[in-house]
Order: C-alpha cells, then structure tokens, then sequence
C-alpha cells in the first residue's frame, strides 16, 4: 500500500527496437525496486511498431498504476532516421501516460547519468552498476531497464530537490530562508 509520501514512477527509455521500463517506490530518503524489464518490438510496419510500444507502456502503466512517468528527452543522434523512428516511439509513450492522466517529466541523458552516476558522460555499464547498488539488486538489471530505472531514479531526485526547496520556503513575505 502507498502511503501519503510515497510516489510511484514510471522510468521510460524508448526506443524502436527496444523500450525499457523501471517503476520505483521513492519513500522519504530512498528508493524502493518494484519492477523493470523491456517491451521488445517485434519487425513489421512502423505503424504496428509504434502500437506496440504505446499498448505495452499502457500495460505497465495500468500494472503498477505509476503517480508519475519519467521519459528521455529527446537527443539529437548522428543518423536523423534513427532519431525520427526514436522520437516517435517516445511520442507514443508519452501519449501513452497522458492517455492515463499520468503527469509526464522529461530529463536529458546527461541530466540521467549525473544524477545517477555522478558524471554527465557515464557509459552503459556505470549507469548499471549505480542503478543496481542504488536499489540493492542482486545483479545487474539489462541495459535498458538499467536506463530506464535511472531515468525514474533522476526524477525522484529531482523531486526531493525541489520538494527540500520548497519546505525552506518561510511564508512570510514569499521570501527564502
């Protein structure tokens, strides 16, 4: 049962071949593993592809019942065939999750990565190693669930940040502390 400071978030890496999931329990000072995987795209029409990813992100969504959806933001790749196809497996993602009246945030790669790792540079396999000691796995999770587990991680970061900020707030006057 989720308590009243409880938050549920959905991490989303997209992709056209293959998207990969984590949701997470951010509680008070730290974050709870509920679940991760990828939903693998099968070969046919761009069209079918994309339905694909929107009915298996409305799957998981509707499974695990997420108060929040954290999605990557869109990079400009070195082939614009690929960022294309990418962007429009995230659009339908989000899609997905406003469909659902899932609030959506967006965070860069880098952003990621810092928050997780602690450098903006990170490869694939540090952000696996920070995502599994992070949230006590027992192994390490696949890459794209690893990412996507991450990009849940930044957010709930990014949420306690600005949930601190906005507790010095003194009420007086609207000034800071």
């Amino acid at each position: 049962m989720v308590g009243p400071v409880d938050m549920i978030i959905l991490g989303i890496d997209p992709g056209s071949r293959i998207t990969g999931y984590g949701v997470i329990n951010s509680l008070k000072g730290h974050n709870e593993y509920i679940a991760s995987g990828c939903i693998r795209i099968r070969e046919g029409e761009l069209a079918d592809k994309l339905q694909q990813v929107y009915a298996g992100v409305h799957e998981i969504i509707e499974r695990y019942l997420p108060q929040e959806f954290a999605i990557e933001q869109v990079f400009m790749a070195r082939n614009a065939d690929s960022a294309l196809k990418l962007g429009q497996a995230r659009g339908v993602a989000i899609v997905a999750a406003a469909n659902q009246s899932v609030p959506v945030y967006e965070y860069s790669a880098r952003k990621v990565k810092q928050s997780v790792v602690g450098s903006g540079a990170a490869d694939k396999s540090q952000v696996q190693h920070m995502v599994a000691h992070i949230l006590k796995l027992p192994g390490l999770p696949q890459a794209d669930a690893a990412d996507a587990l991450a990009i849940a991680l930044c957010h709930a970061h990014s949420r306690r940040s600005l949930i601190s900020v906005a507790g010095q707030h003194s009420g007086r006057g609207g000034r800071w502390r």
